[in-house]
Order: C-alpha cells, then sequence, then structure tokens
C-alpha cells in the first residue's frame, strides 16, 4: 500500500502543497502533477489520502484554514488576557502584514477559491461555507464573551469576516494595505461602541 512507503507527513504536506496553491493561484489555477510535486507525493498516496482526488484535498484544504483561523484567534486572545479589542486587532494587524511580506501575493485561501467557485462545484462551495460560518461563530463567541449580546455579537462577525475579506482583495490588487487598515480602524471603532461600558469603581 502506498502508505507503507511514503514518508511520514505526506498527507499534512498534501495540504499544505494545497494551502499554497489556493492562496495564491485558487484551485484552477494549479495542476494535479504540479501539486504532487510541490508537496513531494505520488499520485498513488493523493489518492489514499483523499479518494476523491484534488477536489477532496481541496476540501481538507478549506477546513484547515477555518481551523488556522480559529487557532490564531485563539493565540491573540491569550496574549492579550481574552480582550476582544485587542485580540482582533492583532489578528487584522497579523494579516497585513502577511500579505505584505508575500508582495501582495497571498490572500485568503477562503476568498481566492470561493471567486472562482462554480454552481456545479457544490461540494467544494459547502465546505467554504463551513469555513466561513466557523470562523463568523468564533468571532462572534469572543465578542459574547466580553458582553455583546448575543444577536448583536454574531451580526458583528458576519460584518467583520465579510469587510475584512473585501478590504484583503482590494489591497492584494492594490499593492499595498491601506484599504486594509482603514476597515480595521472602523471594524474596532464599532466593536467598541457595542462593548458594555465599565462600571465605575
Amino acid at each position: 500500500m502506498a502508505t507503507e512507503t511514503s514518508p511520514p507527513g505526506t498527507r499534512d504536506r498534501l495540504i499544505a502543497a494545497m494551502l499554497d496553491a489556493l492562496s495564491t493561484r485558487g484551485y484552477y489555477g494549479i495542476g494535479l502533477n504540479e501539486l504532487l510535486a510541490n508537496a513531494g507525493a505520488p499520485k498513488g498516496v493523493l489518492y489514499h489520502h483523499f479518494p476523491g482526488g484534488k477536489a477532496e484535498l481541496a476540501m481538507a484544504a478549506v477546513a484547515t484554514v477555518g481551523d488556522q483561523l480559529g487557532a490564531t484567534l485563539d493565540k491573540v486572545l491569550a496574549r492579550t488576557g481574552g480582550d476582544p479589542v485587542a485580540a482582533i486587532t492583532a489578528w487584522m494587524a497579523a494579516a497585513q502584514k502577511l500579505l505584505a511580506t508575500s508582495g501582495f501575493e497571498r490572500g485568503c485561501p477562503l476568498a481566492t477559491v470561493a471567486l472562482e467557485t462554480t454552481p456545479e462545484d457544490l461540494a467544494l462551495r459547502a465546505a467554504l461555507a463551513d469555513g466561513f460560518a466557523s470562523f463568523r461563530s468564533r468571532l462572534a463567541a469572543v465578542l459574547a464573551t466580553a458582553g455583546v449580546a448575543e444577536e448583536k455579537a454574531a451580526s458583528l462577525a458576519a460584518l467583520i469576516v465579510s469587510a475584512y475579506e473585501g478590504a484583503l482583495l482590494q489591497a492584494r490588487v492594490a499593492g499595498n494595505v491601506q484599504a486594509m487598515q482603514d476597515t480595521a480602524s472602523a471594524l474596532i471603532d464599532l466593536v467598541r461602541l457595542h462593548l458594555p461600558t465599565p462600571k465605575a469603581p
């Protein structure tokens, strides 16, 4: 069987190669042979881990993005003592830095793939929807924990994700992060407005 001769971590390398492709070139922008070469994996190993081939690998990569976004937010929350404003600010700043240091080549894999899917890509679209929903839910939970009303937390989370994805796309094509900075500033101001006022000592 393929796993007997393939090196450890082949599944992770396949997902990493697909993530890199989704971030920079999109799902249809890279062929299967190039993807396998980038992962250092033979075709048999791909179909062992992902019987559905490239499409199933893409769905696994999309699910990984959702997990990574949540994990990143958790890390900045821990560093900022649970302060939602500081955490969201840090998360947005990290996204700006990642885009800039990549030469404005590396966008959000979820948005990149979402823009190129067709009505026939039902499973991939479902995976993307789950990825966006998972991150919206995590953001909403952060805001609710900070005292924002649950319904308002959900709508704010949806706005944050939608606005920031749009700003990232604008920054990527413009070759500068101004749109991201302006959007981040406006979103942070909005979050502050909905946080409960600290009680006077």
